[in-house]
């Protein structure tokens, strides 16, 4: 993953931005679009992604892969990602270690998977196939998940850990997810980040957790909080990261606030 370039602290594209962005473009480095929304396109879509193509560095974002279904990878979906990704030629795109499909049903959210070798063994079959088809590099995101299955045979960390290693991609380490699986899970996040491969670390996503009962969730509606920054940090510390992205979806603020948490990543990414 050396040899990626950096592209430095960017924002998720929302519609709600889209005049901010271009009054602000010298304060963003690049955007993350979600590739399922210029997939299958709207001719007004497609005009919205030329604009961004023209303006800004562009990174997709796919939703709807389904890494970790068993019966494997729908290739009509395929092809459309693969043209998205052609079309674009991104540094790189990315996608969830999880599952949205199962016996053809789109399960409408993206689901966890146990970690055991058996789901390791889906993982590299369906990556090695999206591989022979789209030669620009993959990376892989955490997900945050409410139940652990009872039938893991490792850690989150080692699992994915394994992944990464053995399907030979990056990782887009969401610190957001990770600090609420941790705190939601009873487990410290700086051992999680001790089993992870430093150099395999390419992108980060941050964002504001906010807490429903007993949990902590991942709403994409929130400021990023301090212990959210302090893992962003450690991170930046232990990894040589080429990219973060806000992700915000929701409640949204002035987009002086948007810029300001920008300028904190860029400060913690650059030092």
């Amino acid at each position: 993953m050396k040899n990626l370039p950096k592209l430095g602290v960017g924002i998720g594209f929302r519609e709600q931005f889209r005049a901010d962005l271009f009054l602000h473009r010298a304060e963003i480095d690049f955007l993350e679009i979600t590739a399922d929304h210029y997939m299958d396109a709207t001719p007004q879509k497609r005009e919205e992604l030329e604009l961004l193509k023209q303006h800004f560095p562009l990174v997709p974002h796919g939703l709807n892969l389904s890494l970790g279904s068993a019966e494997g990878i729908d290739e009509k979906y395929l092809e459309k990602l693969a043209a998205l990704v052609e079309e674009i030629q991104p540094a790189w795109f990315s996608e969830h270690i999880c599952f949205t499909k199962s016996g053809g049903v789109d399960i409408g959210h993206l689901a966890p998977l146990a970690f055991t070798r058996e789901s390791l063994e889906v993982l590299k079959r369906n990556i090695r196939r999206v591989k022979e088809f789209i030669k620009t590099p993959l990376i892989l995101e955490n997900i945050t998940y409410i139940m652990r299955f009872p039938s893991s045979e490792m850690s989150e960390g080692e699992f994915i850990r394994r992944v990464l290693e053995e399907t030979d991609c990056g990782l887009l380490l969401d610190v957001t997810n990770l600090y609420i699986n941790s705190a939601n899970h009873g487990y410290d996040w700086r051992e999680y980040l001790e089993k992870l491969p430093p150099d395999r670390i390419v992108q980060l996503h941050f964002v504001g957790s906010h807490r429903h009962g007993n949990l902590l969730i991942d709403s994409h509606a929130h400021p990023t909080e301090d212990e959210i920054w302090n893992v962003f940090r450690e991170v930046c510390v232990k990894s040589d990261v080429k990219g973060a992205i806000l992700e915000r979806d929701e409640n949204f603020p002035p987009f002086a606030e948007i810029l300001q948490e920008i300028r904190t990543a860029r400060t913690l990414l650059n030092h």
